[in-house]
């Protein structure tokens, strides 16, 4: 599996109009950098209670589903990592009230990458039931969107041909 490349000038770049510079990497890798799919689907992500998150969940997913209409693997990737990025950020927010887990800030040159970075995991507090149940709306989806057989065969074409 490629690694997502960090050093690419994402701000500048169109990876509608350049697919082969895009990388899956892991797990939300990239989420809230590529364009110009991060300006198309962040506008629908929202997680703050279960009637939000369905909305939200099913608005990126008929996304998911016309860029895998188009043939755009790419923007289909992008909107199946706003799912689980969905999924991560309510379980977060379900574990962790105001969503902190990591103490201290993250490192300046790990702005915008995932992880803990060195940093102690905070203790988990109650259960917030409402972003719990933001998050199994939004699991359901991002499953759907990982058990679908075009986005499959699309994520397999893309890394034949560009790795």
């Amino acid at each position: 599996m490629s690694k997502f490349d960090y050093d690419l000038n994402y701000a500048e770049l169109d990876l509608r109009a350049q697919p082969e510079l895009y990388r899956v990497g892991k797990g939300e890798q990239g989420v809230l950098l590529v364009q110009p799919y991060k300006g198309e689907i962040l506008p629908h992500w929202r997680f703050a209670t279960p009637d939000v998150a369905r909305e939200s969940s099913e608005a990126i997913y008929a996304l998911f589903e016309q860029y895998l209409k188009d043939g755009d693997f790419v923007g289909a990737d992008m909107a199946r990592k706003f799912l689980q990025m969905g999924f991560t950020r309510a379980r977060r927010y379900a574990n962790h009230k105001g969503g902190k887990k990591y103490d201290g800030p993250v490192p300046d040159d790990k702005k915008g990458q995932s992880g803990a970075h060195g940093r102690a995991e905070l203790p988990r507090q109650p259960e917030d039931p409402m972003k719990a149940e933001s998050a199994r709306i939004f699991k359901a989806k991002w499953d759907e969107a990982e058990a679908n057989e075009d986005y499959a065969r699309l994520k397999k074409e893309h890394r034949t041909k560009y790795g």
